[in-house]
C-alpha cells in the first residue's frame, strides 16, 4: 500500500466507464494512483469523505463562448472557468468567434492565450476558426496547437469589418480538404443561411418579430439540408467532421446513418434541446433565444430518444453569454435580441436531474456524454474523461438526492441571466477536483482560480 497520497477520496459510488463501484481514489502529484479499498492515509494525506455520492470524471465541455480578447465584460476567462467549475467541468473548449478579434489566425490566438494564461480555474482548449479567407492561415494555428476548427453555415451575426462570418460553398470545401490535410477536425454551425435568411427577410418585411417567428424563420428543414450538404463534403474530402448543437433527432440519425457507412463525424446537443421547448422562448423571452431555436416538446423527446439509443455523440453547453441589456433593454424585439444562452454551470445538474433521476438512464451513459466521449473525440484520453490509474485526477462529487431551486445568486456569470432560474433540481454538485486540486466546494464557492492549463492538440493527439 502507498502511504503517501496527497488525496484520497473515499466513500464514494465512483462512476467508471461500464460500472459505478465503491472505491477509494488515492492522487499523487495530481494524477489517479489508486483504485481500491482501505488505502492507507498518511497524516499529511488530505481526506474527502464522498458518503452518498457519486464521484464522476469532471465535465468536458467542447463548447463555451468567451469573449476575450477585448470583450471580457460580456464574459472573461475568470468569471466563465469559475462557473464552468462549479458546475463540475475540469475541461473545456473556448469558441474562435466573440472575440475581437476572432481566432481566425496565429496572432489572434496568441492574444486569446494570453487572456487565458493565468485567468481560468480549469484546464482548456482552444478552437480554431474557418472563415472566407483565412485558408491560408489554417496550417499555422493547426501547428499552434488548436483542437479544431469551426465555421458557420449561416451567418453568426455581430457587426464590423473583422467579425465572424459564415463560409460559402467554396470556402467550406476548400477548407475541409485543407483540414483534412492537416489532421485536423471541423465544427460545424449547421443550419442553411439561404433558407434562414430567406424565411427572416419575409419576417421582417411582414412584421413578424416575436420568438414564434423567430422559430419559424429557423426550421428544421435548415439544419438537415446544411448536414445533408457537410456530409457529403466529408465524404469527398476525407475531412472529420463534428456538427455542434444538433436540435433535432432527423439531424442525429442522418449524422448516425454516415457514421454506419464509415464517415469520421460526430454530433453534440445541448442541456436546453433536452430541457426546454419553444414554448419556453414565448414565457421566458429573449433569455431562451438561441440558434437553432428550441424546438416542440415532441422533438425533445424524440431527442432524449436518440440519446438514449446511444447515437449522440457528446453534451456541451454552448455557454453564449452576453450583457444582460442586450437581452432585456425594452424596445428589443425577439429578432433583435442577443441570441444565446447562458448555461455553462448547470449542464451536469441539469443532465443527471433530467437523464438520471427523472429518466432512469444510466449513470455512465451521461458520464461518457459529458466526460469520456469528448476525450476521446477530441484526442485528451490519454489524461481525461475516465476515472482510471494514471490520469488527471479531474473529479466531481455529485450529491443524487440533495434538491434545490436554482437562483440567479447562485450563478458565478458575469452577467446573472439563465433559462434555468427557478428550477427545482434533484441532484446539486459539491466538490470539484482538477488535476489533484480542490477548485470548488459547495460550502466555499471556487478556492482557486488561476491553475489552469491550455492543453495543445495537434492532429487530433494532446501534446501537453
Amino acid at each position: 500500500m502507498n502511504n503517501s497520497y496527497d488525496l484520497v477520496i473515499k466513500n464514494g459510488n465512483v462512476v467508471l466507464s461500464s460500472d459505478v463501484v465503491r472505491l477509494e481514489i488515492g492522487v499523487i502529484h495530481g494524477k489517479i494512483a489508486a483504485l481500491g479499498k482501505n488505502l492507507s492515509i498518511a497524516s499529511n494525506t488530505k481526506v474527502i469523505d464522498a458518503e452518498g455520492h457519486y464521484v464522476l470524471p469532471g465535465m468536458i465541455d467542447m463548447h463555451v463562448h468567451f469573449n476575450e480578447p477585448t470583450l471580457g465584460d460580456w464574459e472573461g476567462f475568470q468569471s466563465g472557468s469559475a462557473a464552468l467549475a462549479a458546475g463540475g467541468c475540469t475541461t473545456y473548449a473556448d469558441m474562435p468567434l466573440n472575440g475581437n478579434p476572432p481566432t481566425v489566425n496565429e496572432a489572434a490566438l496568441k492574444l486569446k492565450a494570453e487572456a487565458a494564461s493565468g485567468n481560468s480555474a480549469i484546464d482548456y482548449v482552444l478552437w480554431g476558426g474557418l472563415v472566407p479567407g483565412n485558408l491560408g492561415e489554417l496550417e499555422e494555428l493547426a501547428a499552434a496547437g488548436v483542437t479544431g476548427f469551426k465555421a458557420f453555415l449561416s451567418n453568426p451575426g455581430g457587426e464590423g469589418e473583422g467579425r465572424f462570418r459564415e463560409v460559402d460553398d467554396d470556402t467550406l470545401y476548400q477548407g475541409m480538404k485543407k483540414i483534412a490535410s492537416l489532421g485536423g477536425i471541423l465544427a460545424l454551425h449547421a443550419e442553411s443561411e439561404d433558407i434562414t435568411a430567406a424565411l427572416s427577410a419575409d419576417a421582417e418585411r411582414n412584421g413578424r418579430h416575436n420568438a414564434r417567428d423567430f422559430a419559424a424563420c429557423r426550421p428544421a428543414e435548415a439544419e438537415l439540408e446544411a448536414v445533408a450538404r457537410a456530409l457529403l463534403y466529408s465524404e469527398r474530402t476525407g475531412c472529420r467532421l463534428h456538427f455542434v448543437h444538433i436540435s433535432t433527432a432527423a439531424a442525429i440519425e442522418m449524422i448516425h446513418d454516415a457514421k454506419l457507412r464509415g464517415l469520421d463525424v460526430s454530433a453534440e446537443t445541448c442541456p436546453h434541446y433536452l430541457i426546454l421547448n419553444k414554448t419556453h422562448m414565448e414565457t421566458l423571452g429573449p433569455v431562451a433565444k438561441c440558434a437553432p431555436p428550441l424546438r416542440s416538446e415532441e422533438e425533445r423527446e424524440k431527442l432524449w430518444k436518440v440519446l438514449a439509443e446511444g447515437k449522440i455523440d457528446l453534451i456541451a453547453s454552448d455557454h453564449s453569454p452576453c450583457p444582460t441589456e442586450l437581452k432585456m433593454k425594452s424596445g428589443l424585439t425577439f429578432f433583435e435580441a442577443w441570441g444565446g444562452i447562458s448555461g455553462a454551470q448547470n449542464s451536469v445538474e441539469l443532465m443527471f436531474h433530467e437523464g438520471v433521476n427523472v429518466r432512469g438512464l444510466p449513470v455512465t451513459l451521461m458520464s461518457k456524454l459529458l466526460a469520456e466521449y469528448p476525450a476521446k473525440r477530441f484526442g485528451m484520453h490519454d489524461r481525461k474523461g475516465t476515472i482510471a490509474v494514471g490520469l488527471d485526477a479531474d473529479l466531481v462529487l455529485l450529491d443524487p438526492n440533495s434538491s434545490y431551486r436554482l437562483n440567479a445568486q447562485d450563478l458565478l456569470y458575469r452577467h446573472k441571466h439563465s433559462p434555468y432560474i427557478g428550477m427545482a433540481l434533484s441532484c446539486k454538485i459539491t466538490a470539484t477536483i482538477s488535476r489533484g486540486d480542490v477548485v470548488y466546494t459547495a460550502e466555499d464557492g471556487v478556492i482557486s482560480g488561476d491553475g489552469g492549463q491550455w492543453l495543445k492538440i495537434k492532429k487530433g493527439q494532446l501534446i501537453r
